[in-house]
C-alpha cells in the first residue's frame, strides 16, 4: 500500500500531473470518474497567492468528489512560499506540493520552478520554510536536473526527504530539455534502488499506453507513475492503465457516445465552476484533443470552438455522436 503520510493510494497509484491551463477542476472531474488516483491543481503562482490575485485564488478551488487532491504552489520567494502554503492550507487540501520542474521561460527565469535545480541550498531551504508552514504532507515535483551536466535529482531526493517531504514526483527530462526527445527513467530508478529513500518515488514522462506503463512500472519499480499530457482529451487513460495491469487485456477504445458523453460532462463542469461565457471560452481548447483522429473533423470543430450556448454545444456535440458512430468500431 503506498501511502504519504495518511492518505492511502493502493498498490500502484496513478497521478494526474499538475498542468497549466489543464488540470483545473473540470478536467479533474473526469479524470477522477476515469480512475485517477491522485490528482493536483494547476500550479499557483505564491507571489500571485500573496497578493490576493484572482487567478491564483481560483486555484485553490477544490470539492469533495476530487478528493485526494494537493494543491501545487511554485515561486522565488523563501518567506512567500512557507506564507502561502500556510494560506493554501486553509482551503483544505489532502498535501501540499511544491513545484521544483516547470521548464516555461515565465517560470524558470523568474528564478522558480526548475530554476530551483540550480540552487539546491534554496530549494532546501524553501522546501523546510513549505514543511514548516503546514500541518499537511509536503510533496514536490522535479526534474533530472537544470542539463545534462547538472542532473542532481539523486541529491535532491535525499536532502529533501531528510527535511520532512512524504513523496517525490520526478519527470525524466532536464530543464534544458522542456520536453523534446525521451524521458530518461533510469536516474528514477537508481533513487527508487537507494536503501537512503523511504518516501514513495512517483515517476513522470512519456507514459501514454497501458503496455508502457506496465513496462516501466516492472523495469523501473516506481511507487506509481504522474501521467501528464497523455491525459489531455483522454481522461480515460487511467482505467485503460488499471485494467490492463489487472487482466494483461486492453480495454476497449470508447464508443463515440461514450467520447461524447465525457467531453459534455466536462463541458457542464466547466459551465458550473466559470459561468456560462468563461466555461464556453475556456473548454475551446479541449475539442480538438477529445476528437483527434477523426476523419474531416474540422467543420465540426470550429462549430464547437464558436458555440456561444450550451444548448448549442449540445446540439452539436450530439450531430458528431450521429456523423461518427461507426468511426470507433
Amino acid at each position: 500500500m503506498v501511502k504519504i503520510g495518511n492518505i492511502q493510494l493502493g498498490d500502484f497509484p496513478l497521478l494526474l500531473a499538475p498542468m497549466e491551463d489543464v488540470s483545473d477542476p473540470p478536467f479533474r472531474a473526469v479524470c477522477k470518474e476515469n480512475g485517477a488516483d491522485l490528482m493536483y491543481t494547476e500550479f499557483v503562482s505564491s507571489e500571485g497567492l500573496i497578493r490576493d490575485a484572482a487567478k491564483s485564488v481560483q486555484k485553490l478551488d477544490i470539492f469533495e468528489y476530487e478528493r485526494p487532491v494537493g494543491i501545487q504552489l511554485f515561486g522565488s520567494d523563501i518567506e512567500t512560499m512557507g506564507s502561502c502554503a500556510e494560506i493554501a492550507s486553509r482551503v483544505n487540501p489532502d498535501l501540499i506540493d511544491i513545484n521544483y520542474g516547470c521548464p516555461v521561460k515565465n517560470v524558470a527565469c523568474r528564478g522558480a520552478g526548475a530554476a530551483l535545480l540550480q540552487d539546491i541550498p534554496k530549494m532546501v531551504k524553501m522546501t523546510d520554510a513549505v514543511v514548516k508552514s503546514t500541518h499537511l504532507p509536503v510533496t514536490v515535483k522535479t526534474r533530472l536536473g537544470w542539463d545534462e551536466n547538472t542532473k542532481n535529482v539523486q541529491e535532491v531526493a535525499e536532502r529533501l526527504q531528510d527535511i520532512g517531504i512524504q513523496a517525490l514526483s520526478i519527470h525524466g527530462r532536464t530543464r534544458v530539455q522542456m520536453y523534446k526527445g525521451s524521458a530518461d527513467w533510469t536516474l528514477i530508478s537508481m533513487i527508487k534502488d537507494n536503501p537512503r529513500i523511504t518516501i514513495p518515488i512517483f515517476g513522470n514522462g512519456d507514459v501514454d499506453s497501458p503496455e508502457k506503463a506496465l513496462e516501466y512500472k516492472n523495469r523501473f519499480g516506481v511507487d506509481g507513475i504522474m501521467i501528464g499530457r497523455a491525459t489531455i482529451g483522454n481522461p480515460w487513460i487511467f482505467n485503460e492503465i488499471k485494467h490492463y495491469m489487472r487482466t494483461g487485456e486492453k480495454l476497449a477504445p470508447p464508443t463515440m457516445e461514450q467520447r461524447v458523453a465525457v467531453c459534455r460532462k466536462h463541458l457542464e463542469f466547466s459551465i458550473r465552476w466559470k459561468g456560462p461565457v468563461a466555461g464556453i471560452f475556456e473548454m475551446r481548447r479541449h475539442y480538438t484533443n477529445y476528437f483527434k483522429g477523426l476523419d474531416h473533423f474540422k467543420p465540426f470543430r470550429m462549430r464547437l470552438v464558436e458555440g456561444m450556448t450550451y444548448e448549442e454545444l449540445d446540439g452539436i456535440l450530439q450531430e458528431v455522436v450521429h456523423e461518427y458512430s461507426e468511426a470507433l468500431c
